[in-house]
């Protein structure tokens, strides 16, 4: 009777993470000079040749802009939008994350605080966990002047590397669209896992 009781409740457990949400927490930097009274439109995405080259994933990460900029008051459309759309990104992968510090191994973080870390299992073998930095960026040109009118940066670090992840730094890059804010600060948005 306990035995089942520990199944079901290990299945329970295992099937709460998934579709589940996690917030993100994204260092977001935003500059431009937006028109006042000017309403986001239709918009065009634009490729540069390098992301021309590499087209699906470009593609990919176009969709993954796509529900923040229409959240934002976009609308998109083929070709003759009001605005001019590029968006990239980066992920990094390091096989270390800056708290796998050795056996008192000091590691330096922020405004110089001091940490040591026991780190390891059993006899003395120890596992690292991967560590990912994503960050997204996203220009929005005035089509008629050619004039860069918004830009933002997202970035965001951690021991994940989720599909949905792009799509909420996209979100956190326009949270305040189209006012600029103190550039960097802390926005929390949900990513869907």
């Amino acid at each position: 009777m306990i035995k089942e009781a520990l199944v079901v409740l290990a299945l329970g457990v295992a099937l709460l993470g998934c579709g589940t949400t996690r917030l993100i927490d994204a260092d977001v930097s935003t500059f431009g000079s937006w028109p006042a009274g000017r309403v986001p439109g239709s918009f065009t995405f634009e490729r540069l040749p390098s992301q021309q080259a590499q087209a699906q994933q470009q593609q990919e990460l176009e969709a993954a802009a796509l529900p923040a900029l229409e959240q934002a008051g976009f609308k998109a459309v083929d070709s003759g939008g009001d605005a001019l759309v590029q968006v990239a990104s980066r992920s990094l992968r390091y096989e270390r994350g800056p708290y796998d510090a050795g056996f008192y191994e000091p590691y330096w973080r922020g405004n110089a605080s001091y940490l040591h870390r026991w780190r390891g299992v059993g006899f003395g073998w120890s596992l690292h966990a991967p560590y990912y930095v994503n960050e997204v960026s996203l220009l929005i040109r005035d089509s008629k002047t050619q004039q860069v009118v918004y830009e933002a940066r997202a970035q965001s670090d951690g021991p994940w590397a989720e599909e949905g992840l792009m799509r909420a730094l996209f979100e956190a890059a326009l949270k305040d669209f189209p006012h600029t804010a103190v550039s960097p600060r802390r926005v929390s948005v949900e990513a869907q896992r």
